[in-house]
């Protein structure tokens, strides 16, 4: 045992001495270990533990024999390569770290020919270290890139006709593999990116970039495939900071670059950009979406930021090769995502809105299609200069238009919102093209096949499906966030269209209105879609509604415009609309309950749905319409159409509904635009008769209905203030009858100023048919109502200017405040009669005077029968000043009778007036002071009615004649 120590010093200096063999020799010493490896490996096989002797002496011999490498390298890696493939573990360490630890030396050894500048040598020396990746061993894998990193911390530098080698052997590591193998592969490969780039050949950078996406599609580990992501960014940063160096390098084999058909003679500097874009398009569409994620946005970063060092032609094959098979790719893949819930029994939390894999997928989406929109925007102009533009952008819209009539709500927000950003971002761009025509032309199909698409969506995603009972399914309702976007994309599509805006467009685009408008809300969103750019009570979307009709009508009512013939059709469209004022419109085949929504964070989540309300959208809708009309009624198509006669209808039924109307402001609003649209449109109804003779019964109607409201209300439902101020708009109408129906009675229809005349009549004395006054109260909130309609059929009743000269003796029979009325209403009258003629006149005031006796009998019997029935208890202080005011008309009436030229006055209507005598004596049992001294005066102005007998005068007038005869005899 002793001699052990002399005899190991005495073998190495053996093997020591090897360098001084020549190279025959040397083979052969070789040889001889081989062959006693090949027996020990045997021995191994038998699981008995073998002799690394050979291996051992092998390294050794290398190593002395550094100068003359070439001359024993191929056979000593050989046998080594062998050795490392064994069963045996310690048989495979030794082997594969005498190959390292070789190659690791001869890297580092002196040649004297430089490594760096000696290709055959370094391919030499790498190339055992290459064949290991054919070893399925973790062990020597491990080892073979931990020597790898090792390789690259000490002579990187060096590696100048390496770098394939390195990179092949970084990126040979497979799924299989452990985590651990693949992060120290990960290690080298951030290492070769982050240091070696600019010493590497130009033909190793597209090996770095399929390494790197290799890399990010593993799925052993997540952080490892987002940072490899990261490093593709780093590539791209490189190839911009060293792009003149990169364009100028010529690289014979085209071998190591992907072809991209259809584009020719692409630049080598372009394939390089190309190769990088394909591969992160690759990734976008990995089955984890946080690595989709991260590809897509480095992706589109990539495209954004380094984009325009493409060549144009280039473009198209990014376009039609990287983007659009992407897009197509994530459509089919979302299309076909599960709905389960995904597993989340580890350490990650997963929000409740990406807990599926549709709901991850469609994330994927929405980043895909904003990407690509971006790309169209601000790459249009030199996307256009290609010759396939109108497809591309037929194609894009195409995916918008799929994605926004997906189901999911998050897909089809930002489908619109990518559509929209199209729509307002290309607005004012146009193409310069030499040719103008040309530019115009393909200008005009570009924005008509966004027209197409929006229709599209528009249509589809509002469509009112019936509800299926045997299938039982629950119905799909988009968000007011979805159709808002909708709505707000049109009037950027419209200017561009508006020259060939056909009636049928706008048909089809008033039922995705009507449509739109009727969806109901999700009661979750109901606090959070109120406008905040304005005052008004409008959602978002009604107001985009109403702004697309003002576009719309702007245009139309343009000088020259050839939307002219639409404006009755935005008529009646505004009037569908003001009827949700009244009528709220209900969706077809949904009841109110609990409907599948578009709200992307819950799964097949079920909603209750609530209708909006429609009340401020409805009020705004008719005040543009009035609007419109003041400045379109005297337009032929508006008077053909009989759009008066429409709105007067469309006005009716809130105005008949009164006070049972949702909101009192709506009634308030129709009067009001009522009474606005009459002052222009009865002075075009008088010029143009013609257009208007079937809307003067609705008209009619429509005051009587308002006037006299089935509802009835008192002031214990509104409060005092509230009904006076309704008792002046009562009046408002009752002056407009006065100033622009009643003075030109002779150039309407005489039925309908019979029906004005009775509605006069009926609301002149309002106690004499309004069974519902059982108060003082009532009876004041109405009285100044009765004395407009009285004066005002007073005015009509005077039919000659000769009683303005005994203004005086007839305002002396008056008396208190009624005086103010009578005298006004005199007033009027002599401007009525100085202003008409004719027999309108004459018809207009034999009716009122007819209403006008007719009511004060009515008066006057109802008083007298109530007065005898009171007994000893007197009547209410309102009904004595009724019956007084009553009396004191009569006096006028009478006065203005007699002094009208006698052809003026018929003989029904004196004998309506002497038939009035007898309730007047009964009047006369009264105890009231008021009330004696307006019948005094009412009884004065008869004394010249009392006449004798007829008869008498007959032979008073014989008498008188025979006097005359003896006379002249």
């Amino acid at each position: 045992m002793a001699d052990l120590p002399v005899l190991s010093q005495m073998l190495s200096q053996l093997f020591e001495s090897s360098q001084y063999l020549d190279d025959v020799a040397l083979h052969h010493l070789i040889e001889a270990l081989c062959k006693l490896s090949h027996e020990a490996m045997e021995l191994a096989y038998a699981n008995r533990e073998p002799s690394l002797f050979a291996v051992a002496k092998l390294l050794e011999t290398g190593l002395v024999n550094m100068p003359r490498i070439e001359v024993l390298w191929r056979p000593l890696t050989n046998h080594l390569l062998e050795v490392c493939q064994h069963r045996h573990i310690r048989m495979r360490e030794w082997g594969v770290e005498a190959i390292t630890y070789l190659v690791k030396s001869a890297l580092q050894f002196k040649h004297s020919v430089p490594l760096k500048e000696n290709m055959e040598l370094q391919t030499m020396l790498l190339s055992p270290l290459s064949e290991l990746s054919a070893v399925m061993h973790a062990d020597v894998r491990q080892r073979q890139l931990d020597c790898v990193l090792q390789i690259l911390n000490g002579a990187g530098e060096i590696l100048s006709f390496g770098w394939p080698a390195i990179i092949e052997i970084i990126g040979a590591v497979n799924e299989h593999h452990g985590e651990p193998l693949i992060r120290t592969a990960f290690q080298c490969l951030q290492l070769v990116i982050t240091d070696f780039l600019t010493v590497m050949p130009w033909r190793c950078l597209p090996l770095c970039i399929r390494t790197a996406a290799k890399f990010g599609s593993q799925t052993q580990e997540l952080n490892i495939s987002l940072t490899a992501i990261g490093l593709m960014w780093n590539i791209s940063d490189f190839f911009n900071q060293n792009q003149d160096k990169l364009m100028t390098t010529q690289v014979d084999d085209g071998a190591i670059l992907p072809e991209f058909p259809g584009t020719v003679k692409m630049p080598q500097f372009d394939k390089l950009w190309m190769c990088l874009y394909a591969k992160l398009g690759e990734l976008c569409v990995d089955l984890r979406p946080a690595v989709r994620k991260s590809a897509g946005q480095t992706l589109f970063s990539t495209i954004s930021a380094h984009g325009s060092l493409l060549n144009p032609p280039t473009w198209q094959a990014l376009v039609w090769q990287v983007l659009f098979p992407l897009l197509d790719n994530v459509r089919a893949l979302s299309s076909s995502a599960s709905n389960e819930k995904v597993d989340a029994s580890g350490n990650i939390l997963i929000h409740h809105s990406r807990n599926t894999a549709q709901k991850q997928w469609a994330e994927t989406q929405v980043l895909t299609l904003s990407g690509v929109c971006r790309v169209f925007n601000t790459k249009r102009e030199l996307l256009q200069m290609l010759g396939d533009f109108e497809r591309a952008w037929s194609l894009v819209l195409e995916f918008i238009q799929n994605a926004a009539l997906s189901k999911n709500g998050e897909v089809s927000l930002a489908a619109l919102k990518s559509l929209q950003e199209i729509m307002y971002h290309n607005a004012d761009k146009t193409v310069q093209l030499t040719d103008e025509e040309t530019t115009r032309i393909k200008d005009a199909e570009i924005w008509t096949i966004a027209w197409n698409i929006w229709l599209n969506i528009g249509i589809e995603s509002t469509k009112i499906t019936t509800k299926n009972n045997d299938t039982q399914e629950e119905f799909y309702v988009p968000s007011q966030a979805f159709l808002t976007a909708l709505i707000q994309i049109f009037p950027a599509i419209f200017q561009h269209i508006h020259q060939r805006f056909t009636l049928a467009d706008f048909e089809k685009f008033c039922i995705v209105l009507t449509n739109a408008v009727c969806i109901p809300v999700q009661t979750d969103a109901v606090p959070y879609i109120m406008s905040s750019v304005s005052d008004s009570l409008l959602t978002p979307l009604h107001d985009g509604i109403l702004d697309c009709m003002d576009l719309i009508q702007k245009e139309a009512t343009k000088e020259g415009s050839n939307l002219k013939h639409m404006i009755p059709v935005i008529f009646r469209q505004l009037l569908v609309f003001s009827k949700f004022a009244c009528a709220p419109p209900a969706y077809t085949g949904v009841e109110h309950k609990y409907v599948k929504t578009a709200n992307h964070y819950t799964n097949n989540a079920s909603v209750e749905m609530v209708s909006m309300n429609f009340i401020p959208f409805g009020e705004k809708s008719i005040s543009i319409c009035v609007k419109l009309y003041q400045s379109t009624a005297t337009e032929e198509c508006v008077m053909h159409e009989n759009i008066l006669h429409e709105i007067i209808k469309a006005l009716r039924t809130p105005l008949a509904m009164k006070y049972k109307c949702l909101s009192s402001s709506t009634w308030k609003l129709a009067i009001s635009s009522l009474i606005t649209i009459l002052h222009t449109g009865l002075k075009v109804a008088r010029a143009k008769p013609n257009y208007f003779t079937g809307m003067w019964d609705d008209l009619a109607d429509t005051f009587d209905k308002f006037l006299f409201p089935a509802s009835v209300c008192t002031i214990e439902d509104r409060g005092l203030e509230e009904i006076v101020l309704d008792e002046t708009i009562d009046c408002q109408v009752i002056e407009l009858l006065r100033d622009e129906v009643l003075p030109h009675a002779h150039e309407m229809p005489h039925q309908f100023i019979m029906q004005i005349v009775v509605l006069l009549n009926k609301g002149s004395i309002h106690s004499a048919s309004d069974s519902n006054i059982c108060y003082e109260s009532d009876w004041k909130l109405r009285e100044i109502f009765a004395k407009t309609c009285f004066e005002t059929l007073l005015q009509f009743s005077l039919l000659d200017d000769t009683c303005n000269n005994n203004r005086n003796s007839l305002t002396a029979t008056a008396a208190g405040a009624t005086v103010a009325g009578v005298n006004a209403a005199l007033t009027n009258a002599n401007v009525f009669t100085n202003v008409s003629g004719g027999g309108g006149k004459d018809f207009a005031g034999r009716l009122a005077v007819t209403a006008l006796l007719h009511r004060f009998q009515e008066v006057l019997k109802r008083f007298n029968d109530d007065e005898r029935q009171s007994g000893k208890c007197p009547l209410p202080r309102f009904r004595l000043s009724e019956i007084s005011f009553v009396l004191k008309a009569i006096a006028t009436l009478v006065v203005s009778m007699k002094k009208a030229p006698p052809s003026k006055v018929n003989k029904p209507a004196w004998d309506q007036l002497i038939g009035l005598y007898p309730y007047l004596v009964d009047c006369t049992t009264t105890t009231s002071p008021e009330v004696s001294r307006s019948l005094r005066e009412a009884l004065l102005q008869y004394t010249d009615l009392l006449q004798p007998p007829k008869c008498l005068n007959t032979e008073t007038a014989k008498l008188q004649i025979a006097t005359q005869s003896n006379g002249q005899e």
